[in-house]
């Protein structure tokens, strides 16, 4: 496990919603765009679907306190680190999401080649150990890992266009995880 210097970087995003949990799709009101003037040969698929444009990195969503050892000490010594709370993270979304939440989820693993969930829980009684250097403050934030990406939904008409772009940012959970820092005494 790598030892990071400063606590985690807190993204700002909302919870997944009912609107992005709901499987029912929502048509948009607006007129389709002309269709094209050789139909294709089979019909479209009518639905929001998400297209990714980004994969920007991983961010710690912290379940419970963060905890902290302090090591006053000339030597190193062992800290452990028991999570006392357990919790669900979802997907993040800043900006809007049209398409089904596990339709994007599923679009960014297939693109990126990773694993995610629409939720994953963090759960109590779990522990860690670490070495805390002498004259050191370990630092620990139980939680779980979500990869931020970048795109947007798009309605897609059954004539075979397509609708207007909604840009959003999703934290897609990845695996629960602790994250750790350290700071002098």
């Amino acid at each position: 496990m790598v030892v990071q210097t400063v606590p985690p970087a807190e993204p700002e995003e909302g919870d997944l919603d009912e609107e992005g949990a709901s499987e029912e799709v929502q048509v948009p009101t607006e007129t389709p765009p002309k269709a094209p003037e050789v139909p294709p040969a089979a019909p479209c698929e009518a639905g929001y679907s998400w297209e990714s444009t980004a994969k920007h990195g991983t961010y710690h969503k912290g379940v419970g306190a963060a905890q902290a050892t302090t090591n006053n000490t000339s030597h190193s010594g062992k800290s452990t680190f028991t999570s006392e709370t357990s919790g669900t993270v979802t997907v993040g979304i800043s900006g809007t999401l049209k398409a089904k939440a596990s339709a994007a989820v599923a679009e960014i693993e297939s693109e990126y080649s990773v694993n995610l969930s629409v939720s994953l829980t963090a759960k109590i009684g779990n522990s860690y150990a670490t070495t805390t250097p002498a004259h050191t403050v370990t630092h620990a934030k139980y939680g779980v890992y979500r990869l931020k990406t970048s795109g947007y939904s798009q309605y897609h008409y059954a004539n075979c266009t397509k609708g207007v772009k909604t840009n959003a940012t999703l934290y897609s959970p990845s695996h629960v995880g602790r994250y750790i820092w350290e700071t002098k005494a």
